[in-house]
C-alpha cells in the first residue's frame, strides 16, 4: 500500500477529538462553499459540492452548517473570500508531496507552509515539480465486513469502475475522475454501504521511507494537514507495516 491510502490507515487508528472534530468541519465547510462558488448552489447539477455535502453528512455536520456554507459561496449570505491553492514540494527521504488549499490569504498560507516544511525535514518545490508524478483518481471505500468481495466487484464493473482491491478490512474501489459520481450513485442505488468517497490525486510512482525518516515524513504530513488553509495532502511513499505499527502506537 503506498501514499495516500497508506496515509489515511495510520490516521484511522488516531483516537479522534472534539478539537480534530473541528478542525474537520472547518476544513468541510470551506470545501462546500468554494464548490458552491465555482459551480452553483444546486448539488444536483454541481458534483463536487454534492461530494462535499455528503462527506460533512457523513462527519455528522449539522445541516445549518452546510446551508450556511452553500450560502456563502452563491454569494446569498456575506462571507470571506476563498482562493483555492496547490503547492509542490519534498518531505524527509525525498518524498513528493502536493498540498491542497483553500485560503482567504494565499501569502499567508504559503508562508506557514514553507515554515512547517523547513522544521521538519521538507522543502517548497516550484510549480510542477512534482504534480506529474500524481494522477486523479475516484476512490470509493466500502468495509469489507459490509460485501462479499465478487458481489462489490460485479456491481463495480457494472457501473463502469476501473478495480476494486482489499486491503485489511476496506474494499477500494478506483474510477476514472469522470466516473467517480456515476459509481458512486450506481452503488448507492444497489445497497452498497459506502464509508468514504472521494477524488484522489494517486501516485504514479512511490518511494520507500523506514524508520527515522518515516517517523520524520509522518510527522510532518500530520503538521501540515493540521493547518486550517490545508484540505488534503498526497504523497508518493511506501512503508513497511513494522515503521507503520511504530506510528499508530
Amino acid at each position: 500500500m503506498a501514499g495516500h491510502s497508506k496515509w489515511k490507515q495510520i490516521k484511522h487508528y488516531k483516537a479522534a477529538t472534539d478539537a480534530k472534530r473541528g478542525a474537520l468541519f472547518t476544513k468541510l465547510i470551506r470545501e462546500i462553499t468554494m464548490a458552491a462558488k465555482i459551480r452553483g448552489g444546486d448539488p444536483s447539477g454541481n458534483p463536487r459540492l454534492r461530494l462535499a455535502i455528503d462527506t460533512a453528512r457523513s462527519a455528522s455536520m449539522p445541516k445549518e452548517n452546510i446551508e450556511r456554507a452553500i450560502k456563502k459561496g452563491t454569494g446569498e449570505l456575506e462571507g470571506v473570500e476563498y482562493h483555492e491553492v496547490t503547492y509542490e514540494g519534498y518531505g524527509p527521504g525525498g518524498v513528493a508531496l502536493l498540498i491542497d488549499a483553500v485560503t482567504d490569504n494565499p501569502t499567508r498560507t504559503v508562508a506557514e507552509i514553507r515554515s512547517k516544511m523547513t522544521r521538519l525535514g521538507g522543502n517548497l518545490g516550484t510549480p510542477n515539480s512534482v504534480a506529474w508524478m500524481f494522477e486523479k483518481k475516484g476512490q470509493i471505500s466500502v468495509r469489507a465486513s459490509s460485501i462479499d468481495e465478487d458481489a462489490l466487484m460485479e456491481a463495480a464493473l457494472d457501473a463502469g469502475a476501473e478495480d476494486v482491491v482489499r486491503e485489511d478490512d476496506l474494499f477500494t474501489v478506483s474510477t476514472s475522475p469522470n466516473d467517480f459520481h456515476t459509481v458512486q450513485e450506481a452503488l448507492t442505488v444497489k445497497g452498497v454501504q459506502i464509508t468514504e468517497a472521494e477524488l484522489a490525486m494517486l501516485p504514479k510512482n512511490t518511494v520507500k521511507v523506514e524508520g527515522k525518516e518515516a517517523e520524520s515524513l509522518f510527522k510532518l504530513l500530520e503538521t501540515i494537514e493540521d493547518l486550517d488553509d490545508v484540505q488534503k495532502v498526497w504523497a508518493n511513499f511506501d512503508v513497511d507495516v513494522a515503521d507503520l505499527s511504530r506510528v499508530e502506537g
